[in-house]
């Protein structure tokens, strides 16, 4: 048996404390950029509503502009991204997670992030939302909070035991706290999609780090929910039947979104694929003609991020006929897919909702409508992400209660497992996409 470690003695342990001042440097140094980077992804916010509300006066001076202004902007932000920041492409989740990666040396990182990635994110997201295309600001918050984060290096003493692997995990947990307004949800994040741990030497200091980002955004918002609050009526096994339709119908729709996500995003030899390849920024402008179209069709219900749909139908104000979520699966999939800077979760969160709402029109069950609705949220960006926890943890902050967490639970891990039987994981199979990116070298060394 080993023998007991005997108790520290206070006075000589406080006076080492005190007296390790690199520590308490470096402390201060990360807890500053964890600030700056939730204040960034406030910013990120506030822009980001601003062009939303942009495109929203555009459509309404005119019924038609958006079938010059949609594929103009499209093909404008594709030339930008492709010819000065490439890196800045995409949701931004899969850069930060080829950062981490152990195949990309200490000198290759600004490939993936950086202060300059991380400001051309901002800009260029906001510019697809006054666009009206189909993405979020979530995903690209990761990036943008994880450049930030990556830039507090240069200001750590030696020997303060803080990697840059630590810096990036805080920086993209931080970016989904202070987007979500949901500390907790980050931390998950951090765990279960960026790390898979946590260095134990550091990891007080990096959770500190992602609710003071969190703790940025509510400062300013308050502490109050991403889309409100939802109030469900008290859960019972007549909800038993529908739920189940909802994770199924969740877990075989986003399994097929990553799936398809993926295949347009690699390189292909079919004849779009040779097109998108010699003539992005043409193969851009065509894509947001068709969104332009969609967009017509469904009376611009798949028009930006979702977030003013997705709040109609959680309070009973809207209706998403199956139509219309199929063409904002349609939307979003071709949004992403044409190249511009944004992220899925938004718009995943409006697709799911709306599955959960015809579920109920579908049943007859109008009472448990906001159930199946949170329930489908919950399961569809599982579905998507195959990161259940943190999909069932950033809906969970949502609903008042706590009356729907185990149901969140079991439609997050069914949908995950369903999507697994079909796509392979969305987020880890980009990141390896843009590893490619890297130049041949030594392999690299870590620190």
């Amino acid at each position: 048996m080993e023998p007991l470690q005997p108790h520290p003695d206070f006075v000589d342990a406080v006076r080492q404390e005190l007296s390790d001042w690199r520590s308490w440097l470096a402390r201060a140094v990360v807890l500053a950029y964890a600030a700056a980077a939730g204040l960034a992804v406030v910013g990120f916010t506030a822009l980001s509503d601003l062009a939303l509300r942009g495109f929203t006066a555009i459509t309404a001076w005119q019924a038609w502009l958006p079938f010059v202004w949609m594929p103009a902007c499209a093909a404008a932000i594709v030339w930008v991204t492709r010819r000065h920041v490439p890196g800045a492409a995409g949701s931004g989740i899969p850069q930060v997670m080829a950062g981490l990666s152990m195949q990309t040396p200490p000198p290759q990182l600004g490939l993936f992030v950086s202060l300059k990635l991380s400001l051309a994110k901002v800009l260029l997201t906001a510019a697809g939302l006054l666009g009206g295309l189909s993405i979020g600001r979530e995903g690209p918050s990761v990036q943008v909070a994880a450049g930030i984060m990556q830039s507090a290096k240069r200001w750590l003493p030696e020997g303060s035991g803080i990697t840059s692997h630590a810096l990036l995990v805080a920086g993209g947990a931080a970016g989904i706290a202070a987007a979500f307004n949901t500390p907790l949800a980050g931390i998950v994040f951090a765990i279960e999609e960026l790390s898979r741990r946590i260095e134990q030497r550091s990891s007080g200091l990096i959770i500190a780090a992602i609710v003071l980002a969190g703790l940025m955004a509510v400062s300013v918002f308050g502490n109050s929910t991403y889309f409100g609050v939802i109030h469900v009526p008290a859960m019972g096994l007549g909800l038993l039947w529908p739920g189940l339709l909802v994770v199924l119908l969740c877990g075989l729709a986003g399994g097929l979104f990553s799936r398809l996500l993926i295949t347009s995003l690699s390189p292909r030899e079919d004849r779009i694929g040779r097109w998108q390849r010699v003539h992005p920024v043409r193969f851009a402008a065509a894509c947001g003609l068709v969104l332009a179209l969609i967009g017509w069709v469904t009376a611009g219900a798949t028009f930006g991020s979702g977030y003013g749909f997705t709040q109609g139908l959680l309070a009973g104000e809207a209706h998403a006929p199956g139509l219309v979520v199929v063409l904002r699966f349609i939307s979003t999939w071709i949004s992403a897919a044409c190249g511009v800077p944004g992220g899925i979760f938004a718009p995943s969160l409006t697709i799911g909702a709306g599955i959960g709402s015809d579920v109920a029109m579908l049943t007859g069950d109008h009472a448990a409508s906001a159930a199946l609705i949170a329930m489908g949220m919950a399961a569809f960006l599982a579905a998507v992400t195959q990161a259940p926890i943190t999909a069932f943890i950033i809906v969970m902050e949502m609903v008042d209660g706590h009356a729907m967490v185990l149901s969140l639970m079991a439609a997050a891990l069914g949908a995950s497992l369903v999507s697994r039987w079909i796509s392979a994981p969305l987020y880890a199979t980009l990141a390896a996409m843009q590893l490619q990116r890297l130049p041949v070298t030594d392999p690299p060394v870590r620190n």
